[in-house]
Formats: structure tokens, sequence, C-alpha cells
């Protein structure tokens, strides 16, 4: 199991990611996979056996990977990279050269950090065009998780509309290296001054 990724945000610190070991991994990600709130995962009734099998056959996958996110040193999410060419969305959508698609699940927490599920998507989605060859992420949640679709939009993530898929009715949604990036320093600057904000003495002005 080695360290593929690693990235530090400015205010949680370090995030990385590691490849994933079927077995080894396979108790810790059926508490997460088989939590209420991951109830858009699909695998709500899956023991621990069906867990390993999953990511075994992930494993064995050409065109799909795995991978155990790490925060500050603990597992603390999953991430999964596809191509949507041959996983997921063939023939569902207008796929170009360089998509890539993209899964991610944070752990639950019994006590939520602020921030801390969209340090996770930014993390993932660095991950992702970190490799040159990646020029848009393409991501299809379910319609009904609006959650996730804040989330994306707030990456910079664009909806392209509804598909059917066998198991869901999902939201098909796409971001570009330039989307990504200007979405990151829109958030950076918004933080800039939310923390100006903060500590601008009383009466100071705006």
């Amino acid at each position: 199991m080695s360290v593929v990724f690693t990235r530090v945000d400015d205010r949680l610190g370090a995030f990385a990611l590691r490849t994933l070991d079927p077995e080894a991994d396979a108790p810790l990600l059926h508490g997460w996979v088989t939590h209420p709130k991951a109830a858009f995962w699909l695998m709500q009734d899956a023991d621990e056996a069906q867990v390993i099998e999953e990511y075994r056959r992930i494993a064995a996958h050409p065109h799909h990977d795995a991978y155990l996110g790490l925060w500050r040193g603990s597992p603390a999410f999953l991430a999964e990279r596809y191509d949507p060419a041959n996983v997921e969305l063939v023939g569902l959508y207008d796929h170009q050269p360089g998509d890539v698609g993209m899964h991610f699940l944070c752990a639950p927490a019994g006590n939520p950090v602020h921030g801390f599920t969209r340090a996770v998507i930014r993390t993932v989605m660095a991950w992702l065009f970190a490799d040159p060859a990646t020029r848009r992420v393409v991501v299809e949640p379910d319609v009904r998780n609006t959650a996730v679709h804040a989330l994306n939009a707030a990456v910079g993530f664009e909806v392209v509309g509804p598909i059917a898929k066998p198991e869901k009715d999902a939201l098909l949604s796409v971001c570009t290296r330039a989307q990504f990036e200007a979405a990151a320093e829109h958030a950076g600057h918004t933080a800039a001054a939310e923390s100006a904000a903060a500590t601008r003495p009383e009466g100071a002005p705006a």
C-alpha cells in the first residue's frame, strides 16, 4: 500500500491517497459503505465478503481504480477513478478524450469537521488533474443527492443533465481543468475575505 498523492489544505492540513487493499481494508470500508449516510453508494445491504469481492473486482479491472483517502495520516474517505468510455457511462453521454470519471465517499463522522467534505473533493479533483492527460472530470451522482450536487458546483462542475442508468437516475456533470482552477481561486479569495472580516477590529471599515 503506497501513497500516490498528497495535498495540504490551508485550513485542515494534510490529505493523501494510497492504494487500497481489498482484504485488509474491508472491515473499515464495510462500516463506511453500509452506514445510513452512504445510502447513495448503493451497498447498504452488503456484508464484509461482498465488500471484499467488489473491491477485488475494481482492483482487477483495467479501467477502474479505488484508493483510500487519509486525513492527517488516518483513513477518512474513499475515492474511485474510472474511464467513463468503458465503465459506468458507456453509451450514455458524449465522451471526449481526456475524460475521467470519479466517485468519492467520506467516512461517517461522530464529530463532523466544518469544511471537511469540501476539502476532500478538492483533494480528489487535484489528484485527478495532477495527471496531465486528464482534461475533464465526469460525475453521475443520484439526482436526489442534493448535497453532492452543491459540492460539485463549488469545485467547478457544470450540469449537463439527467441520464437514466440501470441502478439510478443520475445527474451528469462535468468539470474542466480551467473550471476547477477558477473555482479554487474563487474559494481562496472568499476564504481570505472571511479571514480578514473575522480579524478586523470592531468598528473598522469593511
